[in-house]
This record gives C-alpha cells, sequence and structure tokens, in this order.
C-alpha cells in the first residue's frame, strides 16, 4: 500500500469491495446459500444479509476470524488482500542503526574520505530540500536510508562558505533528530539533535532552530523541566528588542520553541505555564499568519492552535481536546499543513478520544491519520500502540480491522 492510496469512508483503498461484497462473493463461491451460511455461523440470515449490504459493520476481528473459517479463506483476503501486507509495517530496526552508525562517524577518523572531493554546495542543498520533503510527508523508510549519505556529504563541505556549510549541516542534523525521534530511538536523536546545536557556530537563529528539535527530543525522552529551560533560553536569546517587530524567520522560530515549551509544561501537569507559553505564541503567530515554512517549522495560527490542541490531551483534558479539534480542523490552513504534521496530531486526538471511552471516535482519528500519512500509524511505536489497543477493545470502525491484520496485530 503506498502513501498516494485514498481511502472510501469505509476505511479500505478506493476501488476495493467492502468487507461485506467480499464475504458476499466467497459465500458464493462457495455454493452456500445465506440461510446455509448463517446457520455455520450460527447467526440468523438477516444478520449475514445486513452484513453482505453494509447495513451491519463487520469490525470485531474475532467475527471476522469465524467468518473466513467458515468460507475456508485467509482473515487477511476479506480485509482486502490475498496475504497480510506487513512488508510497509515491519519496524525499521535496522535502518534506524544505519542511521544512529552513520551520527557516530568523525572525519578525523575516516582518512578514506580525506581525498574525496568535496561535494558542490548547490547539490547538497538540493538532497537537504529533497530529505525535508520527504521527512513532511511522513517517508520515514526513505529518510533513513537518505540520512547516512546525507549526513557524510554535509560533513564533507567546502570552507569557502561556511554560513552556508552551517546552515545545511544543521538542517541534515535536524532531519535526523526528527526521523528519529518519532521511530523511537530517543538517545540517537538526542545525538543528533545536540550535533545541530554544535554546528550553527555563533548564529543564534540557526542555533535557535536546532534547539526547537532537540526539546521535541527531550520531551520524548521525559525531561520536561530541562525541555522547558533549554527552549526558554532560546527563545529569550533571539527574542527582538521590540516584541513582534524582528523578522519573520527569527519571529516563527521563536513563537516554535514556545510551543514546544508549552507541550513540555504540559507534560508537567502545568496547566498556567501552557496557558502562558501559548498565549505569547499566539501573539506572534497572529502577526505572521499562515502559509509561510520557515525554517520548516510551518508556525502559525493554525499550528499554535494545534499546539493548544495537542497540550489539553497531555493535560488530561480530553473534552476540551475534543472541542479544539473541531474549531481548528475546519480552518483553511489545516489541509496544508504537512502531512507528517496533520496525521501526528491525529493520533492525539485519538488519544483523546480514548480518555473519554471514545473507541469508536478514538479508531476515526486512527484511520484518518493512516489515511493522511500511513508510516504515522504502521511505522511508528506510537502508532501502532494505539491501533493494537484500539482493535483489542473494539468494536471500532472496519478500517482500524483491516489495518491491525495488514501490519500484524491482530488480537
Amino acid at each position: 500500500m503506498t502513501g498516494h492510496e485514498r481511502f472510501s469512508s469505509d476505511g479500505n483503498p478506493q476501488g476495493e469491495l467492502p468487507i461485506g461484497r467480499r464475504v458476499a462473493r466467497w459465500r458464493v463461491r462457495r455454493r452456500m446459500s445465506q440461510q446455509v451460511f448463517a446457520d455455520r455461523l450460527g447467526k440468523s440470515k438477516s444478520w449475514v444479509d445486513k452484513v453482505e449490504r453494509g447495513v451491519r459493520a463487520l469490525d470485531r476481528m474475532s467475527v471476522i476470524h469465524e467468518v473466513a473459517g467458515v468460507l475456508r479463506i485467509d482473515s487477511a483476503v476479506l480485509l482486502g488482500g490475498d496475504t497480510p501486507a506487513r512488508s510497509a509495517a515491519v519496524p525499521l530496526v535496522a535502518d534506524v542503526d544505519d542511521a544512529r552508525a552513520a551520527l557516530t562517524r568523525y572525519a578525523v577518523f575516516a582518512p578514506d574520505g580525506v581525498d574525496r572531493p568535496a561535494p558542490p554546495v548547490a547539490e547538497v542543498g538540493r538532497q537537504v530540500r529533497h530529505a525535508w520533503l520527504t521527512y513532511q510527508h511522513a517517508g520515514y523508510p526513505q529518510v533513513l536510508r537518505l540520512l547516512p549519505r546525507l549526513l557524510d556529504v554535509t560533513r564533507r563541505l567546502p570552507a569557502d562558505d561556511p554560513a552556508r556549510r552551517s546552515a545545511l549541516r544543521v538542517q541534515a542534523y535536524r532531519i535526523a533528530a526528527s526521523s528519529l525521534v518519532k521511530l523511537g530511538d530517543v538517545e540517537g536523536a538526542w545525538l543528533a539533535a545536540n550535533r545541530a546545536v554544535a554546528m550553527a557556530g555563533d548564529d543564534p537563529v540557526l542555533a535557535a532552530t536546532a534547539v526547537v528539535s532537540l526539546g521535541e527530543v527531550l520531551r520524548a525522552a521525559g525531561r520536561g523541566r530541562l525541555a522547558v529551560a533549554t527552549t526558554l533560553a532560546a527563545a529569550h536569546r533571539i527574542a527582538p528588542a521590540v516584541p513582534g517587530q524582528g523578522p519573520p524567520e527569527a519571529l516563527a522560530v521563536g513563537g516554535s520553541l514556545l510551543l514546544q515549551a508549552a507541550l513540555a509544561a504540559a507534560g508537567r501537569s502545568d496547566p498556567r505555564g501552557v496557558a502562558e507559553l501559548v498565549g505569547q505564541a499566539t501573539e506572534i503567530a497572529v502577526r505572521l499568519g499562515d502559509g509561510d515554512d520557515h525554517h520548516q517549522l510551518a508556525f502559525g495560527p493554525t499550528v499554535v492552535a494545534l499546539a493548544r490542541v495537542a497540550a489539553a490531551v497531555e493535560l488530561g483534558e480530553p473534552a476540551e481536546a475534543v472541542r479544539g479539534h473541531e474549531q481548528v480542523t475546519r480552518e483553511p490552513h489545516w489541509q496544508r499543513l504537512p502531512p507528517e504534521h496533520r496525521a501526528a496530531y491525529l493520533l492525539d486526538m485519538a488519544r483523546a478520544y480514548l480518555d473519554l471511552g471514545d473507541l469508536a471516535g478514538a479508531g476515526r482519528m486512527l484511520v484518518e491519520a493512516d489515511r493522511t500519512a500511513p508510516t504515522e500509524v504502521r511505522c511508528r511505536p506510537v502508532g501502532r500502540t494505539l491501533l493494537a489497543r484500539i482493535a483489542r477493545d473494539g468494536p471500532a470502525v472496519a478500517g482500524v480491522t483491516r489495518l491491525a491484520m495488514l501490519i500484524g496485530l491482530t488480537p
């Protein structure tokens, strides 16, 4: 299944038959009437008819296994394939290890690369832009495969343009940090984020962009207090003398740092701190507006609204999160945000619905996240954990059951 595949309202890729229609086709192939099929299942003929017409949802894995057994087929066939398409969901252990190995290489210890020509700066810039775009579309397997070479070429950049060299190096390490933290390698992500800060040199705004990534890593590591202190220190360092009057690029970075601090404060159960920090970020966002992607941060009013919802989830206020969600997803800029950002946010919303005891709502959020960026659900530990829990505790929307089968997380 590709990241470009679109889904119908029941969670199935467009062009595929709904599960009820597949049941009907296989029943006919096995030359069973609805009554005979119902008798073998221990169900009523009316139940079978409603399932086949799509009036009744077939969304419990135990029932799907039972139906498949009577039809003498694999459950995966009913869910949309001849065999479970699990390859897209295999944890990327080897690729993560390769990326970590690339992070621990130092040019001074690599004499075999001394005589290699320095790569053209323009070509390296193109590679970095490609890696960012791939990350923003949640192409984590592809990014991990790109990282070893990307880190190598940025290390070998010529010294005749130090500012450009620092900028490209910082971006490469930020991509590494963001990708690794997504996939649960907090130690590797911490190393990458620290390298990004170190590579920024004396450029405070460039260093602050790296601290945005560092703040995310510190939060993932459970170091909320340190995340707040680090991100606020960077935000204060680049704050303009007149509030809101600095260059847009610097304002966007400062606002992003405030949001990282707010999310860290939420993780520490500090609602007052969250309100203050989100309020400050809102003032900056209103001045900047939506639409620009300064330093690949997408900072603006919509991103601030998403962070406010995510903070409510962390603070244990799921009802408030749902109210905010219903409002922010109606904003025009919501659909223009990178797929990675939207899908990660939808996983937060799945948690909110779970906290409310609404498994169907959580399932809808998960299916929507998978439609937006499949690897957020299928490759990220948090996505797989949510999927396993929702599929186990169902009933849920049919798409959740299908996803659980596709990636081998059947109860």
